[in-house]
């Protein structure tokens, strides 16, 4: 599981998961938009078909999509059939609406069993983790403690995790707003987590 990188380089990769949502994921790409930031959004399969065209424009502004599986359930319960339609049915539909297949991949509550590695280990998708799992966006903590724990995280190459998707994720937007704004502020890059695994790569 990759949670940060070891790169010289000011940059953060921010990343949502559980979208695309109707009402949560465009305000999380008009905050980017704003600070000409990119973010990977790991989207989940049944979301996507109901929101095609919010991939579509996440895609043509610039972020990564990254694979979330399809109906976000705990891999390590599943079969390894199972497993493999989770992933692979999903890689399709992005694949179909981004143009191209997600080369990141996030286990639904960071869990996995050995049948998911070798499903991810075949497809070649690096698992993608985070450091600010203590800001337990997904909890509505308050926006306070959201920020305070992600920012406790920040330095180069901090991959943050938070939600886009399901329940009420206002808390999430005002902190990353407040987030973005900061990091802007403080020279830090946002970059998708392929554009900071190619860091790690190339330093």
């Amino acid at each position: 599981m990759i949670n940060e990188i070891l790169t010289t380089k000011k940059a953060v990769a921010i990343t949502f998961d559980d979208g695309p949502n109707p009402l949560y994921t465009p305000q999380v790409l008009e905050i980017f938009s704003k600070k000409n930031g990119k973010a990977t959004f790991f989207m989940i399969g049944e979301q996507i078909e109901k929101n095609p065209e919010l991939v579509k424009k996440a895609a043509e502004l610039g972020h990564e999509i990254g694979n979330h599986t399809y109906t976000h359930p705990k891999l390590s319960q599943l079969s390894l059939e199972a497993c493999f339609e989770e992933i692979e049915r999903t890689e399709r539909l992005i694949e179909k609406l981004a143009g191209q297949k997600p080369v990141v991949f996030r286990p639904p509550y960071l869990d996995y069993g050995p049948d998911t590695l070798t499903v991810i280990e075949q497809k070649g998708y690096p698992m993608i983790g985070a450091l600010n799992m203590e800001a337990r966006d997904w909890e509505k903590p308050g926006v306070e403690h959201i920020l305070e724990v992600s920012r406790s995280c920040v330095k180069n190459g901090t991959i943050l995790l938070f939600h886009d998707g399901y329940g009420d994720r206002t808390q999430t937007i005002e902190a990353v707003r407040v987030l973005v704004s900061e990091l802007t502020l403080q020279g830090y890059q946002l970059v998708t987590v392929t554009e900071l695994l190619n860091v790690r790569n190339s330093s």
